[in-house]
């Protein structure tokens, strides 16, 4: 059996029950099953897969018209660089992502999305606010921009601890 490992510094004990902390993740993993079949629905109407989709996204959120590195894109989505790499190369055949070297740094490779998939993704948008009119329906944009912040913090939280699950505790 596997020992018991100890956090250190010991945080503050939680008031939260192991039921309470089980029936809460379970939740956030349905969020996330429902969350990606919608994704997976929008990818369809690009003609691409829902991990494509989410590659488009995140380099049109972190792009700063100088284009943001494959290892950026990785980091945000928690995935290996080698994959996005993969993926960006499909996107660049299908004409929907510019792929160029960093002219300060030829190891790096810049994404940024080409003219094609700005307006696909702006012709998206009007289902996006359709969609999100019906999830979003009883949340003003402050109580988003709340729980937004509260997840944010909930998030940096699992990575603090997979890190010291990581490092034996």
């Amino acid at each position: 059996m596997r020992e018991k490992t100890k956090l250190s510094p010991v945080p503050p004990r939680s008031s939260v029950q192991p039921e309470t902390a089980r029936r809460f993740t379970a939740t956030i993993a349905s969020v996330h099953i429902y969350l990606d079949e919608i994704r997976t629905f929008f990818a369809k109407d690009l003609g691409i897969t829902g991990p494509q989709v989410s590659i488009m996204m995140t380099i049109k959120g972190l792009d700063e018209a100088d284009g943001v590195s494959v290892r950026h894109v990785a980091r945000a989505l928690h995935v290996d660089p080698s994959f996005i790499t993969t993926q960006t190369k499909l996107l660049e055949k299908r004409g929907l992502v510019r792929r160029q070297p960093d002219p300060t740094d030829a190891r790096v490779v810049k994404l940024s999305l080409s003219d094609k998939a700005t307006k696909q993704i702006a012709a998206m948008t009007v289902d996006e606010c359709s969609v999100n009119d019906v999830v979003f329906a009883d949340l003003s944009d402050e109580e988003l921009d709340q729980l937004n912040d509260q997840m944010n913090e909930f998030k940096d939280r699992l990575e603090k601890t997979c890190r010291r699950l990581a490092g034996g505790f």
